[in-house]
């Protein structure tokens, strides 16, 4: 059977470090780090005092003001990175192709605020004052929803939910519902808003965040002094295409995807494998789909998180499957600057990916300046870097043992 090639034609963003793809990209290769103190929860109550969190939001500006007040900030973030996303591959959707425009958008904890505030609200004044919206404003699934009924997308519609791989699932999934030729475009990715008391309470309780109260200085991937992950939030969105209908109405295109690998862990609820066993073989099942020579990858766009086991497993996962190539390459964790966006992670380090090919640059990982003996690769410390990039990786890896990895090469 022959597959369809897919291609990468639209980017849409919602982010730490700026709310537009552009803003984003420059501020990302001139280093700038979009982490501070956090302001949507009361930081007296907590270890952490620090978040990544996204600026100057105005759902208003993508949508309807009664549409965004049934929503959840993590399905506003959704549609607003979509509708920039369409707006970007210049896809109109309508009677001739809705049937055939999916939608496949995953989150970790979908809406967090939403069921934290409606809870709140029964405690104190009874079920009466429960919102009629608060299940659909609260389930992981509606960012999907949403983005359909917003933009008329009547193909498959789907969430994936993987913890911090559900954004890379989405997207490989969504990739393979045109490969196959059950949909000729699909608006695809992660978005998160988990800037809650809970979120924040769980994640201290786990051990996961950085206590660390520079905020600049807090996301520190592959770091010998790094101590967690910083809690982000966001989206970011891409649009894909079978190459014949992105040809078809002349669409620019930024990139080709051409490998997707998932795997499990089958291990713990929370530490990754030991030496990375499963990243490795979802790194390699990645390599073969696409049918590319290890050695023929430029760059990673690390699942980086900044701590502990999996910085220096997702390192020993690399060592496995490149072999020596792997001290060839170049890796780099833009958490450094974003902090880790959750189930959105994946959506906005494809776009990172994607234009890491486009513009030839690699971004940096920041706050690198402690080496551990552990992470021995190249992690392009602190300045980006301009180098030919043909063909990239990204790399998530979520909690239950979730792995997946995306490779994108150069349009030919």
């Amino acid at each position: 059977m022959t597959k369809n090639r897919v291609v990468v034609t639209g980017l849409g963003v919602v982010s730490p470090v700026g709310n537009d793809v552009s803003t984003m990209w420059n501020r990302l290769i001139s280093g700038h780090v979009g982490i501070g103190e956090v302001t949507r929860v009361n930081a007296d109550h907590f270890p952490t005092k620090i978040a990544a969190e996204v600026k100057d939001f105005d759902p208003n500006n993508y949508m309807e003001k009664k549409d965004a007040r049934k929503m959840d900030l993590f399905t506003q973030f959704a549609v607003a990175a979509a509708k920039m996303a369409l707006d970007d591959a210049e896809l109109t959707i309508d009677e001739s192709n809705a049937e055939r425009t999916g939608v496949w958008i995953g989150s970790g904890i979908g809406g967090m605020s939403t069921y934290e505030s409606q809870y709140e609200k029964f405690l104190d004044k009874g079920h009466r004052r429960v919102s009629p919206f608060f299940i659909p404003m609260m389930i992981p699934d509606m960012a999907a929803g949403q983005v359909s009924i917003q933009f008329g997308a009547k193909g498959i519609n789907s969430c994936t939910v993987t913890a911090c791989a559900s954004g890379t699932n989405s997207i490989g999934d969504a990739f393979k519902v045109i490969q196959r030729g059950d949909a000729d475009a699909m608006i695809t990715g992660g978005t998160e808003a988990p800037m809650t008391n809970m979120s924040f309470a769980g994640f201290t309780q786990a051990g996961a965040l950085s206590k660390n109260e520079d905020p600049l200085k807090a996301s520190r991937p592959f770091d010998k002094n790094r101590d967690g992950f910083v809690m982000g939030e966001g989206a970011g969105i891409l649009i894909l295409e079978s190459l014949e209908h992105a040809q078809k109405r002349g669409a620019k295109i930024y990139a080709e995807i051409c490998g997707y690998g998932s795997t499990g862990d089958a291990y713990h609820v929370t530490a990754p494998a030991p030496e990375g066993e499963g990243a490795a073989r979802a790194m390699q099942q990645a390599v073969d789909d696409a049918g590319v020579a290890v050695d023929s990858v430029d760059y990673i766009n690390a699942h980086g998180t900044s701590t502990e086991y999996n910085d220096q497993y997702e390192t020993n996962a690399v060592k496995t499957v490149f072999g020596e190539h792997a001290y060839q390459l170049a890796m780099s964790s833009t958490k450094s600057m974003t902090g880790h966006l959750l189930g959105a992670a994946g959506g906005l380090e494809a776009i990172v990916s994607v234009l890491s090919i486009k513009n030839n640059i690699m971004p940096p990982t920041m706050n690198y300046e402690t080496p551990d003996e552990l992470c021995d690769l190249d992690y392009v410390p602190n300045e980006a870097r301009e180098k030919e990039v043909n063909v990239a990786m990204s790399n998530s890896l979520g909690f239950g043992g979730h792995n997946a990895s995306l490779l994108f090469k150069k349009y030919n």
